[in-house]
Protein backbone atom coordinates (compact mmCIF):
# COMPACT_ATOMS: atom_id res chain seq x y z
CA UNK A 1 0.00 0.00 0.00
CA UNK A 2 2.89 2.37 0.68
CA UNK A 3 4.34 1.69 -2.75
CA UNK A 4 0.94 2.22 -4.38
CA UNK A 5 0.47 5.48 -2.53
CA UNK A 6 3.92 6.72 -3.62
CA UNK A 7 3.32 5.81 -7.26
CA UNK A 8 -0.43 6.34 -7.31
CA UNK A 9 -0.49 8.25 -10.59
CA UNK A 10 1.46 5.56 -12.46
CA UNK A 11 -0.67 2.80 -10.92
CA UNK A 12 -3.94 4.55 -11.78
CA UNK A 13 -2.73 5.24 -15.32
CA UNK A 14 -1.82 1.58 -15.81
CA UNK A 15 -5.16 0.49 -14.37
CA UNK A 16 -7.11 2.81 -16.67
CA UNK A 17 -5.15 1.75 -19.76
CA UNK A 18 -5.74 -1.97 -19.13
CA UNK A 19 -9.43 -1.51 -18.32
CA UNK A 20 -9.90 0.68 -21.40
CA UNK A 21 -8.10 -1.84 -23.61
CA UNK A 22 -10.18 -4.75 -22.32
CA UNK A 23 -13.41 -2.76 -22.62
CA UNK A 24 -12.54 -1.70 -26.16
CA UNK A 25 -11.77 -5.29 -27.13
CA UNK A 26 -14.99 -6.51 -25.50
CA UNK A 27 -17.36 -4.01 -27.02
CA UNK A 28 -15.70 -3.68 -30.41
CA UNK A 29 -15.34 -7.41 -31.03
CA UNK A 30 -18.05 -8.72 -33.38
CA UNK A 31 -20.69 -10.93 -31.79
CA UNK A 32 -20.36 -14.65 -32.52
CA UNK A 33 -22.89 -17.43 -32.03
CA UNK A 34 -22.19 -21.06 -31.18
CA UNK A 35 -24.46 -23.96 -32.09
CA UNK A 36 -23.86 -27.58 -31.05
CA UNK A 37 -25.03 -30.88 -32.51
CA UNK A 38 -24.65 -34.16 -30.60
CA UNK A 39 -23.93 -37.61 -32.03
CA UNK A 40 -23.87 -41.02 -30.44
CA UNK A 41 -21.37 -43.72 -31.48
CA UNK A 42 -22.27 -47.40 -31.27
CA UNK A 43 -20.52 -50.65 -32.15
CA UNK A 44 -22.56 -52.67 -34.68
CA UNK A 45 -22.12 -56.45 -34.22
CA UNK A 46 -21.97 -58.63 -37.35
CA UNK A 47 -24.44 -61.06 -35.87
CA UNK A 48 -26.50 -59.84 -32.99
CA UNK A 49 -27.70 -63.37 -32.22
CA UNK A 50 -24.17 -64.72 -31.80
CA UNK A 51 -22.78 -61.71 -29.99
CA UNK A 52 -21.43 -62.61 -26.58
CA UNK A 53 -19.82 -60.71 -23.72
CA UNK A 54 -16.34 -61.14 -25.19
CA UNK A 55 -17.38 -59.55 -28.48
CA UNK A 56 -19.14 -56.74 -26.63
CA UNK A 57 -16.03 -56.04 -24.58
CA UNK A 58 -13.74 -56.00 -27.59
CA UNK A 59 -16.24 -53.83 -29.47
CA UNK A 60 -16.38 -51.28 -26.66
CA UNK A 61 -12.60 -51.20 -26.54
CA UNK A 62 -12.42 -50.69 -30.30
CA UNK A 63 -15.03 -47.92 -30.17
CA UNK A 64 -13.21 -46.14 -27.33
CA UNK A 65 -10.05 -46.11 -29.39
CA UNK A 66 -11.67 -44.91 -32.59
CA UNK A 67 -13.82 -42.18 -31.07
CA UNK A 68 -10.70 -40.33 -29.91
CA UNK A 69 -9.79 -39.69 -33.53
CA UNK A 70 -13.07 -37.95 -34.40
CA UNK A 71 -12.11 -34.47 -33.12
CA UNK A 72 -9.27 -34.44 -35.67
CA UNK A 73 -11.24 -36.23 -38.36
CA UNK A 74 -13.96 -33.60 -38.29
CA UNK A 75 -11.48 -30.92 -39.45
CA UNK A 76 -10.34 -32.84 -42.54
CA UNK A 77 -11.23 -32.07 -46.14
CA UNK A 78 -13.19 -35.33 -46.44
CA UNK A 79 -15.68 -34.04 -43.85
CA UNK A 80 -15.71 -30.28 -44.45
CA UNK A 81 -15.54 -29.99 -48.25
CA UNK A 82 -18.98 -31.62 -48.75
CA UNK A 83 -20.35 -29.18 -46.14
CA UNK A 84 -18.98 -26.21 -48.11
CA UNK A 85 -20.46 -27.57 -51.35
CA UNK A 86 -23.82 -28.38 -49.76
CA UNK A 87 -24.32 -24.99 -48.08
CA UNK A 88 -22.55 -22.97 -50.77
CA UNK A 89 -20.16 -21.39 -48.26
CA UNK A 90 -17.64 -18.85 -49.51
CA UNK A 91 -14.74 -20.15 -47.47
CA UNK A 92 -11.92 -22.69 -47.54
CA UNK A 93 -11.57 -25.93 -45.65
CA UNK A 94 -8.80 -24.43 -43.48
CA UNK A 95 -10.89 -21.40 -42.55
CA UNK A 96 -13.97 -23.48 -41.84
CA UNK A 97 -11.90 -25.83 -39.66
CA UNK A 98 -11.07 -22.91 -37.32
CA UNK A 99 -14.77 -22.47 -36.55
CA UNK A 100 -15.52 -26.15 -35.94
CA UNK A 101 -14.79 -27.92 -32.66
CA UNK A 102 -15.42 -31.59 -31.91
CA UNK A 103 -15.19 -33.00 -28.40
CA UNK A 104 -15.69 -36.39 -26.82
CA UNK A 105 -16.97 -36.01 -23.23
CA UNK A 106 -15.01 -38.17 -20.84
CA UNK A 107 -16.17 -41.77 -20.40
CA UNK A 108 -18.93 -41.44 -23.01
CA UNK A 109 -19.57 -42.48 -26.61
CA UNK A 110 -20.90 -39.01 -27.43
CA UNK A 111 -19.41 -36.59 -29.92
CA UNK A 112 -20.30 -32.90 -29.71
CA UNK A 113 -19.90 -30.79 -32.86
CA UNK A 114 -19.79 -27.03 -32.13
CA UNK A 115 -19.61 -24.31 -34.75
CA UNK A 116 -18.98 -20.62 -34.07
CA UNK A 117 -20.16 -18.09 -36.66
CA UNK A 118 -21.24 -14.47 -36.82
CA UNK A 119 -24.69 -15.49 -38.02
CA UNK A 120 -26.79 -17.48 -35.55
CA UNK A 121 -28.71 -19.41 -38.23
CA UNK A 122 -25.59 -20.23 -40.17
CA UNK A 123 -23.84 -21.63 -37.07
CA UNK A 124 -26.71 -24.13 -36.59
CA UNK A 125 -26.78 -25.07 -40.30
CA UNK A 126 -23.06 -25.72 -40.44
CA UNK A 127 -23.10 -27.73 -37.18
CA UNK A 128 -25.88 -29.99 -38.48
CA UNK A 129 -24.18 -30.39 -41.86
CA UNK A 130 -20.85 -31.28 -40.25
CA UNK A 131 -22.51 -33.78 -37.90
CA UNK A 132 -24.36 -35.43 -40.78
CA UNK A 133 -21.28 -35.61 -42.99
CA UNK A 134 -19.12 -36.98 -40.16
CA UNK A 135 -21.65 -39.77 -39.63
CA UNK A 136 -21.58 -40.44 -43.37
CA UNK A 137 -17.78 -40.66 -43.43
CA UNK A 138 -17.76 -43.07 -40.49
CA UNK A 139 -20.05 -45.37 -42.50
CA UNK A 140 -17.97 -45.02 -45.69
CA UNK A 141 -15.09 -47.06 -46.93
CA UNK A 142 -12.86 -45.54 -44.24
CA UNK A 143 -14.35 -47.92 -41.68
CA UNK A 144 -15.99 -50.73 -43.68
CA UNK A 145 -14.74 -54.27 -43.26
CA UNK A 146 -14.74 -57.29 -45.58
CA UNK A 147 -18.51 -57.49 -45.42
CA UNK A 148 -18.83 -53.92 -46.69
CA UNK A 149 -20.33 -52.69 -43.44
CA UNK A 150 -18.87 -50.31 -40.87
CA UNK A 151 -18.50 -51.77 -37.39
CA UNK A 152 -19.33 -48.29 -35.98
CA UNK A 153 -22.49 -46.31 -36.44
CA UNK A 154 -22.68 -42.61 -35.65
CA UNK A 155 -26.17 -41.18 -35.18
CA UNK A 156 -27.30 -37.59 -34.68
CA UNK A 157 -29.24 -37.59 -31.42
CA UNK A 158 -29.54 -33.82 -31.01
CA UNK A 159 -29.64 -31.37 -33.88
CA UNK A 160 -28.12 -27.94 -33.41
CA UNK A 161 -30.63 -25.23 -32.62
CA UNK A 162 -30.32 -21.62 -33.68
CA UNK A 163 -28.74 -19.82 -30.67
CA UNK A 164 -30.72 -16.92 -29.23
CA UNK A 165 -27.78 -15.04 -27.70
CA UNK A 166 -24.15 -14.61 -28.71
CA UNK A 167 -21.54 -16.83 -27.10
CA UNK A 168 -18.76 -14.33 -27.67
CA UNK A 169 -17.71 -11.89 -26.44
CA UNK A 170 -18.64 -12.73 -22.85
CA UNK A 171 -19.03 -9.17 -21.62
CA UNK A 172 -19.29 -9.81 -17.89
CA UNK A 173 -16.50 -12.37 -17.88
CA UNK A 174 -14.18 -10.25 -20.01
CA UNK A 175 -14.76 -7.10 -17.93
CA UNK A 176 -14.27 -9.00 -14.67
CA UNK A 177 -11.07 -10.54 -15.99
CA UNK A 178 -9.98 -7.12 -17.27
CA UNK A 179 -10.54 -5.58 -13.84
CA UNK A 180 -8.46 -8.27 -12.15
CA UNK A 181 -5.75 -7.94 -14.79
CA UNK A 182 -5.77 -4.14 -14.40
CA UNK A 183 -5.28 -4.43 -10.64
CA UNK A 184 -2.37 -6.83 -11.14
CA UNK A 185 -0.76 -4.61 -13.78
CA UNK A 186 -1.24 -1.48 -11.64
CA UNK A 187 0.47 -3.12 -8.66
CA UNK A 188 3.20 -4.46 -10.93
CA UNK A 189 3.85 -1.04 -12.45
CA UNK A 190 4.02 0.58 -9.00
CA UNK A 191 6.41 -2.09 -7.71
CA UNK A 192 8.56 -1.91 -10.84
CA UNK A 193 8.75 1.86 -10.71
CA UNK A 194 9.66 1.74 -7.03
CA UNK A 195 12.43 -0.77 -7.70
CA UNK A 196 13.82 1.10 -10.71
CA UNK A 197 13.54 4.53 -9.13
CA UNK A 198 16.65 4.93 -6.97
CA UNK A 199 16.02 8.59 -6.13
CA UNK A 200 13.84 10.13 -3.46
CA UNK A 201 10.83 11.68 -5.15
CA UNK A 202 8.22 12.30 -2.46
CA UNK A 203 7.66 13.00 1.21
CA UNK A 204 6.77 9.41 2.01
CA UNK A 205 10.19 8.24 0.81
CA UNK A 206 11.91 10.84 2.97
CA UNK A 207 9.89 10.08 6.09
CA UNK A 208 10.47 6.37 5.67
CA UNK A 209 14.22 6.68 5.09
CA UNK A 210 14.97 9.32 7.73
CA UNK A 211 12.43 8.38 10.38
CA UNK A 212 12.05 12.11 11.04
CA UNK A 213 9.35 14.72 10.70
CA UNK A 214 9.08 17.30 7.96
CA UNK A 215 9.99 20.87 8.89
CA UNK A 216 8.76 22.18 5.56
CA UNK A 217 8.34 21.60 1.85
CA UNK A 218 10.00 24.04 -0.54
CA UNK A 219 8.88 24.11 -4.18
CA UNK A 220 11.19 24.31 -7.15
CA UNK A 221 11.10 27.94 -8.25
CA UNK A 222 13.45 30.24 -10.23
CA UNK A 223 13.06 32.76 -7.41
CA UNK A 224 15.29 30.63 -5.19
CA UNK A 225 18.13 30.83 -7.70
CA UNK A 226 18.48 34.62 -7.34
CA UNK A 227 21.28 36.34 -5.42
CA UNK A 228 18.92 37.41 -2.63
CA UNK A 229 16.91 35.26 -0.23
CA UNK A 230 13.21 34.87 -0.97
CA UNK A 231 12.10 36.90 2.06
CA UNK A 232 14.06 39.85 0.63
CA UNK A 233 13.29 39.57 -3.08
CA UNK A 234 9.63 38.60 -2.65
CA UNK A 235 8.54 38.91 0.98
CA UNK A 236 4.87 38.32 0.19
CA UNK A 237 5.47 35.16 -1.87
CA UNK A 238 4.48 31.63 -0.99
CA UNK A 239 8.14 30.57 -0.90
CA UNK A 240 8.93 33.22 1.72
CA UNK A 241 6.05 32.07 3.86
CA UNK A 242 7.27 28.50 3.63
CA UNK A 243 10.67 29.53 5.03
CA UNK A 244 8.89 31.38 7.81
CA UNK A 245 6.96 28.20 8.50
CA UNK A 246 10.24 26.27 8.65
CA UNK A 247 11.63 28.77 11.17
CA UNK A 248 8.50 28.38 13.28
CA UNK A 249 8.85 24.62 13.26
CA UNK A 250 12.53 24.93 14.18
CA UNK A 251 11.62 27.12 17.15
CA UNK A 252 9.50 24.27 18.49
CA UNK A 253 12.62 22.09 18.64
CA UNK A 254 13.97 24.23 21.53
CA UNK A 255 17.61 23.95 20.51
CA UNK A 256 19.01 26.76 22.64
CA UNK A 257 22.38 25.84 24.10
CA UNK A 258 23.68 26.56 27.56
CA UNK A 259 25.50 29.52 26.07
CA UNK A 260 22.11 30.97 25.12
CA UNK A 261 22.03 30.87 21.34
CA UNK A 262 20.48 28.30 19.02
CA UNK A 263 22.88 26.28 16.85
CA UNK A 264 21.41 24.94 13.60
CA UNK A 265 23.51 22.50 11.57
CA UNK A 266 22.16 22.16 8.05
CA UNK A 267 23.46 19.56 5.64
CA UNK A 268 22.41 17.12 2.94
CA UNK A 269 23.35 13.68 1.77
CA UNK A 270 25.00 14.76 -1.46
CA UNK A 271 25.75 17.95 -3.42
CA UNK A 272 23.01 19.69 -5.36
CA UNK A 273 20.15 19.19 -2.89
CA UNK A 274 19.89 22.88 -2.01
CA UNK A 275 21.36 22.96 1.52
CA UNK A 276 23.02 26.36 1.01
CA UNK A 277 19.84 27.86 -0.41
CA UNK A 278 18.00 26.50 2.61
CA UNK A 279 20.57 27.85 5.09
CA UNK A 280 20.56 31.31 3.53
CA UNK A 281 16.78 31.60 3.40
CA UNK A 282 16.24 30.24 6.91
CA UNK A 283 18.84 32.69 8.22
CA UNK A 284 17.11 35.58 6.42
CA UNK A 285 13.70 34.51 7.75
CA UNK A 286 15.08 34.44 11.30
CA UNK A 287 16.69 37.86 10.82
CA UNK A 288 13.38 39.18 9.53
CA UNK A 289 11.89 38.40 12.95
CA UNK A 290 14.42 40.73 14.53
CA UNK A 291 16.72 38.04 15.87
CA UNK A 292 20.47 38.33 15.78
CA UNK A 293 21.71 35.74 13.28
CA UNK A 294 25.15 34.53 12.22
CA UNK A 295 25.34 32.44 9.06
CA UNK A 296 28.62 30.51 8.83
CA UNK A 297 29.75 28.87 5.61
CA UNK A 298 31.44 25.79 7.07
CA UNK A 299 31.71 24.03 3.72
CA UNK A 300 35.37 24.82 3.14
CA UNK A 301 35.63 22.35 0.28
CA UNK A 302 33.00 24.01 -1.85
CA UNK A 303 32.13 27.46 -0.44
CA UNK A 304 28.87 28.86 -1.80
CA UNK A 305 27.22 31.16 0.77
CA UNK A 306 29.06 34.28 -0.38
CA UNK A 307 28.25 33.59 -4.01
CA UNK A 308 24.64 32.82 -3.12
CA UNK A 309 23.97 36.20 -1.53
CA UNK A 310 26.47 38.28 -3.48
CA UNK A 311 28.97 39.25 -0.77
CA UNK A 312 32.76 39.23 -0.68
CA UNK A 313 33.96 35.73 0.07
CA UNK A 314 37.73 35.66 -0.43
CA UNK A 315 38.42 36.14 3.28
CA UNK A 316 36.51 34.23 5.90
CA UNK A 317 36.36 31.20 8.18
CA UNK A 318 39.48 29.49 6.78
CA UNK A 319 41.56 32.55 7.70
CA UNK A 320 40.15 32.57 11.23
CA UNK A 321 40.87 28.87 11.74
CA UNK A 322 44.41 29.20 10.38
CA UNK A 323 45.13 32.16 12.65
CA UNK A 324 45.36 34.73 9.87
CA UNK A 325 42.35 36.80 10.99
CA UNK A 326 39.92 37.35 13.83
CA UNK A 327 36.19 36.71 13.47
CA UNK A 328 35.37 40.40 13.86
CA UNK A 329 37.62 41.15 10.89
CA UNK A 330 35.84 38.85 8.45
CA UNK A 331 32.20 38.83 9.60
CA UNK A 332 30.02 40.91 7.27
CA UNK A 333 26.69 42.60 7.83
CA UNK A 334 23.93 41.71 5.42
CA UNK A 335 20.44 43.21 4.94
CA UNK A 336 19.51 43.62 8.61
CA UNK A 337 21.68 45.18 11.31
CA UNK A 338 21.69 41.94 13.28
CA UNK A 339 22.15 39.64 10.29
CA UNK A 340 25.82 38.71 9.95
CA UNK A 341 27.59 36.36 7.54
CA UNK A 342 30.89 34.57 7.98
CA UNK A 343 31.99 33.37 4.51
CA UNK A 344 34.20 30.32 4.06
CA UNK A 345 37.13 32.26 2.66
CA UNK A 346 39.95 30.70 0.70
CA UNK A 347 39.84 26.97 0.22
CA UNK A 348 42.41 25.40 2.57
CA UNK A 349 44.46 22.31 1.88
CA UNK A 350 43.34 20.62 5.10
CA UNK A 351 39.67 21.50 5.72
CA UNK A 352 38.97 18.54 8.02
CA UNK A 353 41.77 19.46 10.40
CA UNK A 354 40.66 23.09 10.58
CA UNK A 355 36.99 22.29 11.10
CA UNK A 356 37.77 19.77 13.85
CA UNK A 357 40.12 22.14 15.66
CA UNK A 358 39.70 23.75 19.06
CA UNK A 359 39.54 27.15 17.38
CA UNK A 360 36.45 26.14 15.41
CA UNK A 361 34.71 25.02 18.59
CA UNK A 362 35.65 28.29 20.28
CA UNK A 363 34.30 30.27 17.33
CA UNK A 364 30.96 28.50 17.55
CA UNK A 365 30.75 28.82 21.34
CA UNK A 366 31.60 32.51 21.21
CA UNK A 367 29.02 33.05 18.46
CA UNK A 368 26.32 31.40 20.56
CA UNK A 369 27.00 33.94 23.29
CA UNK A 370 26.53 36.85 20.90
CA UNK A 371 23.74 35.68 18.58
CA UNK A 372 20.26 34.27 18.99
CA UNK A 373 20.79 31.85 16.10
CA UNK A 374 23.98 30.46 14.61
CA UNK A 375 23.52 28.56 11.35
CA UNK A 376 26.21 26.27 9.96
CA UNK A 377 26.10 25.35 6.29
CA UNK A 378 28.21 22.19 6.19
CA UNK A 379 29.56 19.90 3.50
CA UNK A 380 27.32 17.08 2.18
CA UNK A 381 27.63 13.92 4.20
CA UNK A 382 28.84 11.86 1.25
CA UNK A 383 31.69 14.33 0.80
CA UNK A 384 32.90 14.62 4.41
CA UNK A 385 31.82 13.94 7.98
CA UNK A 386 31.99 17.59 9.06
CA UNK A 387 28.23 17.64 9.55
CA UNK A 388 28.52 14.81 12.08
CA UNK A 389 31.12 16.72 14.09
CA UNK A 390 29.05 19.91 14.20
CA UNK A 391 25.83 17.98 14.86
CA UNK A 392 27.43 16.65 18.05
CA UNK A 393 27.79 20.25 19.19
CA UNK A 394 24.19 21.06 18.23
CA UNK A 395 22.66 17.84 19.58
CA UNK A 396 21.13 17.15 16.18
CA UNK A 397 21.09 17.91 12.49
CA UNK A 398 18.63 19.26 9.94
CA UNK A 399 18.74 17.44 6.61
CA UNK A 400 17.82 18.94 3.26
CA UNK A 401 16.52 16.29 0.87
CA UNK A 402 16.27 17.24 -2.79
CA UNK A 403 13.49 15.62 -4.80
CA UNK A 404 14.97 13.74 -7.75
CA UNK A 405 18.51 14.42 -6.51
CA UNK A 406 18.93 12.43 -3.31
CA UNK A 407 19.71 8.76 -3.81
CA UNK A 408 17.68 6.44 -1.58
CA UNK A 409 20.67 4.24 -0.84
CA UNK A 410 22.96 7.12 0.08
CA UNK A 411 20.30 8.78 2.22
CA UNK A 412 19.74 5.50 4.06
CA UNK A 413 23.48 5.10 4.64
CA UNK A 414 23.78 8.68 5.92
CA UNK A 415 20.91 8.13 8.34
CA UNK A 416 22.52 4.91 9.56
CA UNK A 417 25.80 6.75 10.12
CA UNK A 418 24.02 9.41 12.17
CA UNK A 419 22.27 6.76 14.24
CA UNK A 420 25.59 5.00 14.84
CA UNK A 421 26.99 8.28 16.11
CA UNK A 422 23.85 8.77 18.30
CA UNK A 423 23.02 11.99 16.49
CA UNK A 424 19.28 12.64 16.14
CA UNK A 425 17.78 13.98 12.95
CA UNK A 426 15.84 16.99 14.18
CA UNK A 427 13.82 17.13 10.99
CA UNK A 428 14.12 17.40 7.25
CA UNK A 429 13.22 19.95 4.60
CA UNK A 430 11.91 18.48 1.36
CA UNK A 431 13.32 20.58 -1.47
CA UNK A 432 12.47 20.90 -5.18
CA UNK A 433 8.88 19.78 -4.58
CA UNK A 434 6.28 20.05 -7.32
CA UNK A 435 5.07 23.68 -7.13
CA UNK A 436 1.60 22.77 -8.41
CA UNK A 437 1.03 20.38 -5.52
CA UNK A 438 2.35 22.90 -3.02
CA UNK A 439 0.12 25.71 -4.25
CA UNK A 440 -2.91 23.47 -4.30
CA UNK A 441 -2.59 22.85 -0.57
CA UNK A 442 -1.06 25.98 0.91
CA UNK A 443 -1.93 29.64 1.18
CA UNK A 444 -1.34 32.33 -1.40
CA UNK A 445 -0.15 35.82 -0.73
CA UNK A 446 -0.54 39.27 -2.24
CA UNK A 447 -0.27 42.93 -1.24
CA UNK A 448 -3.17 45.36 -1.36
CA UNK A 449 -2.94 48.40 -3.55
CA UNK A 450 -3.50 50.93 -0.78
CA UNK A 451 -1.25 50.11 2.12
CA UNK A 452 0.89 47.25 0.90
CA UNK A 453 -0.13 45.18 3.88
CA UNK A 454 0.23 41.45 3.47
CA UNK A 455 -2.96 39.45 3.31
CA UNK A 456 -3.49 35.76 3.49
CA UNK A 457 -6.43 33.53 2.76
CA UNK A 458 -7.03 29.91 2.01
CA UNK A 459 -7.30 28.92 -1.60
CA UNK A 460 -10.77 27.75 -2.35
CA UNK A 461 -11.07 24.41 -4.15
CA UNK A 462 -11.87 24.73 -7.79
CA UNK A 463 -15.27 23.64 -8.87
CA UNK A 464 -15.25 20.73 -11.24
Amino acid sequence: MQVLRKHLIAAVAAFVVVVAAVAAFTFLSPAKYTATAELFAAYAAQSNSLQNSSEMSSGASYLSTQIKTYPQLVKTQAVLQPVIDELGLDTSVADLATTVTATNPTDTFMVDISVEARDAGQSASIANAVAKNLARQISSSLYTDSTGKSPITLSVVQKAQTPLSPSSPKVVLYLAAGFVLAVIVAIGVALLKDVLNTKVDNLDDTRELTGASSLGVVPQDPLLGQLRPAVISQPDGAESEEFRRICTNISFLNLHSKEGGQLLVISSTQPGEGKTTMAVNVAAALAEEGKSVLLIDADLRHPSVARKIGVEGHVGLSHVLSGQALPRDVVQKYWKPKFHVLPAGKRPANPSILLNSTIMREVVEQALLQYDDVILDTAPMTVANDATVFAKMADGIILVVGKGVAEKKELHESVQALHAATIPILGFVFNFADPKKIRAKNYYYYSDATGGAEHRERQRPRRK
